[in-house]
C-alpha cells in the first residue's frame, strides 16, 4: 500500500474570515447593607454574599447525562462450586431506551487478580434471545473471536481444560474439527449455524464487542465501557429490529461472565501450564453467568411508510438530536421529516440555490449569508453542542496497568497533532529507520514531549500512546471553529508559521506552504506524503495508512471507543502480510480524535479539559456550555450567534456551538407550516433531556430561555411567511418594531403569544432511527432517503412568543434571588421592628428574577 499523495479533504476549500461582534456586558448586582444592629447586619451581608457569589460551573457532569443513566440494573453472583461470587456485585449502568452507544458497566467484591492471566477476571459479551424469563442460550451470545490470546476467549472446549463430567460441558456439542475437543456454535439471528470454533462468518476479532479479558484490580473491582450494538452494527443479534407477534420489540441481552481460579473441573487456572484456558462458555463457568436484559429503541422508520417526507439537511452537530426527535415529529402530522447529514456549506447552498427537490430546512452553525435579492430567510436556535478532544488511553508501565482518564491540551499541542509533527504521525515506531526529513528531530509521540508532560506530569505512558488524531473527512464548520481557536492562540499560532516551541519541536514542514494562520480552515489536511518502505517488497504506507480519516465525528468516536483507528497497513516480513484489522487489548488500547459532545457522550469517552481564554482548563459541560453561549457575540446576521473561543471566559467552555436551523421563506404555505413545526417542537419538547424518543440526547445542553424565544418566534416568522424589518435577538442586540407587535428574538417581530412547548407532538412512537443510519453521511437519518441540496417555496411571517422551561443557571439563579429577597426582608424587619413584620406577613413573597 502506498501512501497517497492528494489529501481527499483539500476540495471546494472555502474560506470565511472571522464574524466578531460586540461583547456581551452582564450587569453588576448590589445588595443592600444595614448597620443599625447585628442581626440585620449579618442578614443583609448573607445576602450580599449570596447575590455576588458566581455559579457553579458544573464540575465534570457531561451535557445532560447523569439524569440519562436511570434504568441501571445490579445483580449479585454466587457461590459456584471451586470459586464463590456471592460477594460479587455488577452493575449495568443503562439497560433501556439503548441505540448503537456504550454502556457503563462496574463490578465489586471480586477477588484481585494475580500475575496468573487466567485468574480473576472479568467477561462481557451481548447476546440475543426472545426469552424474557430464561434469557439467552450461550449459543445465542457473539463471543469467541479475539485479536490477540486471551484466557477463555474462544468457544472451543478442550479436555484438558473445560470437561466437567458433572456438568454435562461436552453434551449434544459438536466436534471441533480442528483439535480433539468440541465447541459451541454460534446460532444467528438469521443464517447458518457457525461449522467450528473458528468460523468468522458474523463477527472477527477485528469488529467484535466483546470483551473478554478484564482484570479485577486491587481491590476486586472493575469497570469498563461496553459497546453495546443494534442490528444495524450487528445483523446476526438483530437488536432493536425482532418483534412479537404483538409488534413490541424482542429483548437482547448483556452477559458477564466472572472468572476466579479454578477451571471447571476444579484445578487451578494457570495460563502457563493450560494456554487455551477454560472458555467462559464452559457449561460449567457458563453457570455463574450474570444476566442483564437490554431494551433498544426500535430500529427503522417508525414513520408510516406512506407519508410523504419533508427533507432537511446539514450538520452533524444536530443529527443526534433529530435522529430522536424524528418519530415525535410524525405524530399527528401529514409528512415526515427525514434528514441528511451534510457539510454546512452543502446545506446552506440548498437554501440559497435550491433545486425541485432539495431540503426546505438546513442545520448550520454559521449563518446562511443572503446576497439580499433572494427571499427572506430565517434563522432558529435548535441545539447547543460542541467540539470534543476525545479518548481512550490505557497502557501498561512494567507490571502496572493505567486508565487515563484526565488530559490536558492546549492549543498548540492541538496544532502540532493536526499537523502531523511527531515522528510516528508519519513513521511507525520500527527500529533502524531514520526519521523522516518533514519531522526529523521532533518527538517520537505526544507522551515524549515535554510541553505535554507538562501539563500531564501523572502520564507515563512512554511508548504506550496515539500515533496521531483521529479527524473526519467531511469540510465544516465545525473544523473551521476548531482552527479559529488554534490560531487566536499567540503560542499557536507562531509554532503554525514556523517556530519552534520552547523545547525546539518544530512544525511538519509538509505544512508550511498551506498558510495555516491566515483564515481557519473547515476540514483538517493531511499533508505529508512521506512514502515508508517496509520489509515486504514494494509495499509503503503514509500517515493516512496510520491513522485513516474518519467519515465523520461519529465514527471517529465509534473508532475511538475500540480503541482502534482502522490502521490499515501492517507489514510482517515473513508472511508478506500488509493489510491489518487488528485491535488492541482493551488494556493496551489508546485512541484520540475530534468528536461532537453528542457522540463523546454516546460513547462515553473520556474527554480533555481545554484551556479558555483566560487559561482556565474547561470540559464541556451543562453548565459550561451554556455559560459560553452568554458571551457569543452576534454574527453580521441578526439573530444568530458566532462561535468565538476568544471571548469564552470564566468557566465556559471555548469550543460550544449554536446549532440554527435556517429557511427560506420562498416555500409553499404547507411546507413553511411543517418545518415552522420542526422548528417548534426542537425548542419545546425537544429540549427535555432523557433518553426516550423525541428527547433531548446526552451531550447536548437545553436551549437556554433567551434562545427558545428567539425559536419560537422564528418558526411563526416562517409561517406566516413574513420578516419584520429591524427589531432584536431574545438575547441582546437592537430592538425595534416589528409587523404585529414589539420585536422579541432575532428580528421577527410579535404578533401573538404560545408556550415553549406549542407545536410539539404527543404520543408514544418507537425511536427514529440508530446509530448506523444517523451517523453515514449523506445518509437519511431514520428513513435511509439520501438528499441533497435545498427546496423552494414561499410566504414567511410575524410573531413574538414566550417558552417555558429554565436551565439549570436560571434555577439557581432565581433560588439565589429569592433567597437574597428573604434575607434583605428578614435584615429589614430586625431594624425596623414590628411594622415590617406585620407588612412581610401580608405580601405573598418576592419576586424572582432568573440569571440568563
Amino acid at each position: 500500500m502506498s501512501a497517497t499523495t492528494t489529501d481527499p479533504r483539500a476540495r471546494g476549500l472555502k474560506k470565511k474570515p472571522f464574524m466578531r461582534g460586540a461583547r456581551v456586558r452582564v450587569p453588576g448586582r448590589a445588595a443592600p447593607a444595614g448597620r443599625r444592629v447585628m442581626a440585620g447586619v449579618s442578614a443583609l451581608t448573607a445576602a450580599l454574599v449570596l447575590a455576588v457569589l458566581p455559579i457553579p460551573p458544573g464540575g465534570d457532569t457531561p451535557a445532560s447525562a447523569a439524569e440519562q443513566q436511570s434504568s441501571a440494573v445490579t445483580k449479585t453472583g454466587k457461590k459456584g462450586a471451586y470459586d464463590d461470587f456471592s460477594q460479587l456485585k455488577v452493575t449495568v449502568g443503562q439497560t433501556r431506551n439503548l441505540r448503537g452507544q456504550a454502556v457503563k458497566v462496574s463490578w465489586t467484591g471480586a477477588t484481585p487478580a494475580t500475575t496468573e492471566r487466567a485468574q480473576n477476571f472479568m467477561q462481557l459479551m451481548q447476546c440475543w434471545g426472545d426469552d424474557p424469563d430464561a434469557g439467552p442460550s450461550r449459543e445465542q451470545c457473539e463471543f469467541g473471536a479475539t485479536v490477540t490470546y486471551t484466557p477463555g476467549s474462544t468457544r472451543m472446549l478442550q479436555p484438558t481444560t473445560d470437561n466437567d463430567p458433572a456438568e454435562g460441558d461436552y453434551e449434544g456439542l459438536p466436534d471441533e474439527p480442528m483439535s480433539s475437543g468440541k465447541f459451541v456454535p454460534f446460532r444467528p439471528v438469521s443464517g447458518a449455524t457457525t461449522t467450528d470454533a473458528y468460523d468468522y462468518t458474523y463477527f472477527t476479532g477485528g469488529d467484535t464487542n466483546t470483551l473478554a479479558w478484564l482484570p479485577n484490580d486491587s481491590e476486586g473491582s472493575g469497570e469498563a465501557s461496553f459497546e453495546v450494538r443494534t442490528s444495524v452494527e450487528s445483523p446476526h443479534l438483530g437488536c432493536g429490529a425482532r418483534r412479537d407477534a404483538a409488534g413490541a420489540v424482542q429483548p437482547c441481552w448483556l452477559v458477564a461472565v466472572p472468572r476466579g481460579e479454578h477451571n471447571p473441573d476444579g484445578r487451578a487456572a494457570q495460563s502457563s501450564a493450560d494456554p487455551q484456558a477454560a472458555s467462559a462458555l464452559s457449561r460449567t463457568l457458563w453457570d455463574q453467568r450474570l444476566v442483564f436484559r437490554l431494551d433498544f429503541l426500535p430500529v427503522g422508520d417508525n414513520c408510516a411508510a406512506d407519508m410523504p417526507e419533508r427533507r432537511t439537511i446539514g450538520s452533524e452537530l444536530v443529527t443526534d438530536a433529530m435522529t430522536s426527535w424524528q418519530s415525535k415529529l410524525c405524530v399527528g402530522g401529514t409528512h415526515r421529516f427525514t434528514f441528511t447529514q451534510a457539510g454546512e456549506e452543502s446545506a446552506r447552498s440548498a437554501i440559497t440555490a435550491p433545486t425541485d427537490t432539495s431540503p426546505g430546512l438546513a442545520f448550520t452553525v454559521d449563518p446562511v449569508d443572503s446576497d439580499g435579492d433572494g427571499a427572506p430567510l430565517v434563522h432558529a436556535p435548535v441545539a447547543v453542542s460542541g467540539l470534543t478532544i476525545g479518548f481512550l488511553w490505557n497502557y501498561e508501565s512494567g507490571t502496572d496497568s493505567h486508565h487515563v482518564s484526565r488530559l490536558r491540551l492546549n492549543q498548540r499541542l492541538l496544532a502540532k497533532l493536526l499537523t502531523e509533527s511527531y515522528v510516528e504521525n508519519v513513521r511507525m515506531g520500527i527500529f533502524g529507520q531514520p526519521e523522516p526529513d518533514t519531522v526529523a528531530g521532533n518527538p517520537v509521540r505526544i507522551a515524549a514531549d515535554p510541553e505535554f508532560l507538562q501539563l500531564n506530569p501523572e502520564i507515563t505512558a512512554g511508548r504506550e500512546a496515539p500515533n496521531g488524531l483521529v479527524v473526519g473527512l467531511e469540510n465544516s464548520d465545525t473544523a473551521r471553529l476548531l482552527w479559529r481557536y488554534i490560531i487566536q492562540n499567540d503560542d499557536a499560532r507562531a509554532f503554525l508559521e514556523g517556530k519552534p516551541d520552547p523545547w525546539g519541536m518544530h512544525l511538519n514542514t509538509s505544512y508550511k506552504e498551506l498558510d495555516l494562520t491566515e483564515e481557519p480552515f473547515d476540514y483538517y489536511p493531511k499533508s505529508d506524503a512521506t512514502a515508508t518502505p517496509t520489509q515486504c517488497e514494494g509495499v509503503t504506507y503514509g500517515s493516512q495508512d496510520l491513522v485513516p480519516y474518519a467519515n465523520d465525528m461519529h465514527s471517529a468516536a465509534l473508532k475511538i471507543r475500540r480503541g482502534y483507528s482502522g490502521l490499515a497497513f501492517i507489514c510482517n516480513a515473513t508472511t508478506q502480510f500488509a493489510l491489518s484489522g487488528t485491535r488492541p487489548e482493551l488494556n493496551n488500547a489508546h485512541e484520540i480524535g475530534i468528536a461532537d459532545t453528542a457522540s463523546a457522550e454516546r460513547y462515553l469517552l473520556d474527554v480533555a479539559a481545554l484551556p479558555n481564554a483566560d487559561g482556565t482548563f474547561v470540559k464541556p459541560t451543562t453548565a459550561t456550555m451554556l455559560k459560553a453561549v452568554t458571551q457569543m457575540p452576534d454574527s453580521a446576521v441578526p439573530g444568530v450567534k458566532t462561535t468565538d473561543p476568544a471571548r469564552a471566559r470564566g468557566s465556559a467552555y471555548p469550543l460550544t456551538s449554536v446549532v440554527y436551523a435556517a429557511a427560506s421563506t420562498d416555500q409553499s404555505a404547507d411546507a413553511r407550516t411543517d418545518y415552522a413545526r420542526v422548528i417548534r417542537y426542537a425548542a419545546g419538547d425537544g429540549q427535555t433531556p432523557g433518553t426516550a424518543p423525541g428527547e433531548l440526547p446526552a451531550g447536548y445542553a437545553p436551549l437556554p430561555q433567551g434562545l427558545r424565544t428567539q425559536a419560537l418566534a422564528a418558526a411563526t416568522a416562517l409561517e406566516k411567511g413574513v420578516i419584520a424589518e429591524g427589531g432584536t435577538s431574545a438575547d441582546g442586540g437592537s430592538s425595534g418594531e416589528g409587523a404585529g407587535g414589539t420585536t422579541s428574538g432575532g428580528g421577527y417581530g410579535t404578533g401573538g403569544t404560545e408556550s415553549a412547548s406549542s407545536g410539539s407532538t404527543g404520543g408514544a412512537t418507537g425511536a427514529s432511527g440508530s446509530t448506523g443510519t444517523s451517523g453515514t453521511s449523506g445518509t437519511s437519518a431514520a428513513s435511509g432517503v439520501a438528499a441533497a441540496g435545498g427546496t423552494a417555496a414561499a410566504g414567511g411571517a410575524t410573531t413574538a412568543t414566550a417558552g417555558s422551561g429554565t436551565t439549570p443557571s436560571e434555577l439557581l439563579g432565581a433560588v439565589r434571588w429569592v433567597l437574597l429577597g428573604v434575607l434583605v426582608l428578614g435584615g429589614a424587619a430586625s431594624l425596623s421592628g414590628p411594622l415590617l413584620l406585620r407588612l412581610s406577613t401580608r405580601r405573598g413573597g418576592t419576586e424572582a428574577t432568573g440569571i440568563r
